[in-house]
């Protein structure tokens, strides 16, 4: 199948297996060489990159690679997949493992944070490295997916503690494993009684769709309740094959749904937002979390204050329907957990009536029952 690439050569045809995700995969942009035949780069850019890959590692798949403007540093899907400089700077508060996981981890490749979950991390691989992955202290250091001896460690615990009903399978990207893989995990923890949802967490419907396959999802309805959460951070994200493979996961009756990252310069206003999450709704998928950036090592560039999330959401609120706005949250850092941080409604509350101010900013008094 061949169809127009964008990018610097418009006219050049996709390759043949453009649409497999393996060779999406195999040939993933992940030197500088590779990348200034896709987009500009000044030598300055490719000096300041160099240094970057020192620290971090680059991975873009070509898929994503051809979403970006070939002359626009400030495109933010070129923003989200390029390295530069930025990263280089480690700013006074920011910390290689901001959430604590590891002091989290009773058994290797297990968070144990919230008393009815886990947060299974079963591979460091990921189709694409963002540059703004709170993970970045393990993710993408080396490909490789967790042993088969640490994968029963990991599930033995989840076994051998009756409270966690809910398993998230995060990474890295699991679904950067083959379906063999993957299912060898899933069927083991859809044994264990007390687990009754499993959770993908992915990017790939973002930065390589073609992995969405008929093959994968025939995998995954066998193994019901399934629900994945993706990460779409731009409308311009949302092109016809990722609408496609959104379309497809749901229609396997696997509940979707999307967390987005607030990115300064890329998704930071409230009509970028609005664009993004009217267009998830159209196409199936329920925004779920808009997130803080984290305080990962590197990432002071792509922070914003938390008063613009707050704003975002506000101006949000009573515009959209209500399941098109996402929950605002900070994850709190050394392990706080998820904090919802939202716009001030509720003005005073006594035993006797709460005073609220409504999205137009109208004040109404609520009665208190007696």
């Amino acid at each position: 199948m061949t169809g127009k690439k964008e990018g610097l050569n418009d006219a050049e045809p996709y390759p043949e297996q453009w649409y497999d995700w393996k060779w999406q995969f195999r040939n993933r942009i992940t030197t500088i060489e590779e990348l200034e035949k896709i987009i500009h780069l000044s030598e300055k850019e490719k000096e300041d990159i160099s240094k970057c890959l020192e620290h971090f590692r680059m991975a873009i798949t070509p898929y994503y690679a051809s979403l970006m403007d070939s002359n626009d540093p400030m495109c933010p899907i070129r923003m989200q997949a390029v390295p530069t400089i930025n990263e280089t700077r480690i700013g006074p508060y920011e910390l290689a493992d901001p959430l604590d996981e590891e002091r989290d981890s009773p058994v290797k490749n297990i968070v144990h944070r919230y008393p009815d979950r886990v947060l299974f991390l079963v591979t460091h691989m990921c189709s694409m490295y963002c540059r703004h992955c709170t993970r970045r202290r393990t993710v993408g250091e080396e490909d490789f997916v967790i042993s088969d001896a640490e994968v029963d460690a990991a599930v033995d615990y989840i076994a051998k503690n009756p409270n966690i009903r809910d398993v998230l399978l995060s990474g890295g990207d699991p679904l950067t494993m083959s379906d063999a893989r993957l299912e060898k995990i899933i069927s083991k923890l859809r044994n264990i009684e007390h687990v009754e949802i499993i959770r993908i967490g992915t990017r790939v419907p973002v930065v390589m769709p073609m992995r969405i396959t008929p093959d994968l999802l025939a995998m995954l309805r066998k193994y019901h309740p399934i629900w994945i959460n993706t990460h779409f951070n731009h409308p311009k994200e949302l092109t016809p094959e990722a609408v496609k493979a959104c379309s497809d996961i749901v229609d396997a009756g696997i509940p979707l749904g999307n967390q987005s990252v607030l990115l300064r310069n890329i998704n930071d206003n409230t009509e970028t937002m609005k664009e993004l999450l009217l267009k998830l709704v159209k196409a199936r998928v329920r925004p779920y979390y808009l997130y803080q950036c984290d305080m990962s090592q590197g990432l002071s560039h792509f922070r914003t204050k938390v008063e613009t999330g707050v704003e975002i959401i506000q101006n949000l609120t009573g515009n959209i329907s209500g399941y098109a706005v996402p929950k605002f949250v900070i994850d709190a850092p050394h392990g706080g957990g998820k904090v919802p941080i939202n716009p001030k409604y509720v003005i005073t509350m006594d035993n006797n009536e709460v005073v609220m101010r409504n999205y137009e900013g109208e004040i109404y008094k609520y009665p208190q029952p007696n």
